[in-house]
């Protein structure tokens, strides 16, 4: 694919894998439209960077699915005033996302290889102001709480409460719960009797790695 076939190819996922489907919100779909994936994936994959599937990336991780990405951004209902916390950095592409539906938004992950990879794709993409941590994810960014809003793009076992009390009140949180193998994506929601749990469906992540996740 040439560097022109790009943005028709961008154009066409946002049509056919995201509105053809059930994601509805109109910032959502503008923001997945304007994030240049390409720059996202490693290069030998780039021709393959609008593909319906969760790609490979160094580390033994991945970029998920644009659906994904998608149902995780939507699910925040972000307005463009909120601090969004991205856990997971992996590449950046979520985190490129999120920067274009919030006004402040803080990645972290866990292996240092792979968030400087995600600093050098924020940057090419223009997204420098995106803040990027290396640490355990779940356990989040205590010295940048609260958040408005908080995507988890990896398997936990269970809510972290970490995260969790990290969420500003009514705040949302997003990420996917289950096994190794296959989880659901939950929308938690802090209120004042407890997490409140939205709504879910199927999904499959790689696995959150740390003290409140899975083990190494």
């Amino acid at each position: 694919m040439q560097p022109e076939d790009f943005p028709l190819a961008r154009r066409r996922m946002v049509e056919r894998q995201l509105r053809a489907r059930d994601v509805r919100d109109e910032r959502v779909l503008a923001a997945m439209a304007r994030v240049p994936r390409e720059l996202f994936v490693p290069e030998d994959l780039r021709d393959r960077a609008y593909d319906d599937s969760a790609l490979p990336l160094p580390e033994g991780q991945t970029i998920s699915q644009p659906y994904m990405v998608a149902r995780i951004a939507e699910a925040l209902e972000l307005h463009g005033r909120e601090r969004v916390l991205d856990v997971g950095t992996g590449s950046g592409y979520q985190a490129a996302v999120l920067a274009e539906l919030a006004a402040e938004v803080v990645t972290i992950e866990r292996i240092p290889e792979l968030a400087e990879l995600a600093r050098r794709n924020l940057a090419a993409a223009g997204y420098e102001r995106v803040e990027v941590r290396v640490g355990d994810g779940t356990l989040g960014v205590p010295d940048r709480a609260p958040f408005d809003a908080i995507a988890v793009a990896a398997a936990v076992p269970e809510l972290p409460q970490s995260l969790y009390e990290q969420l500003e009140p009514r705040g949302r949180l997003v990420l996917p719960v289950g096994s190794r193998r296959a989880q659901e994506l939950q929308v938690v929601v802090r209120s004042p009797e407890g997490p409140a749990v939205l709504r879910s469906v199927p999904c499959r992540f790689v696995p959150l790695v740390g003290e409140e996740g899975f083990a190494g």
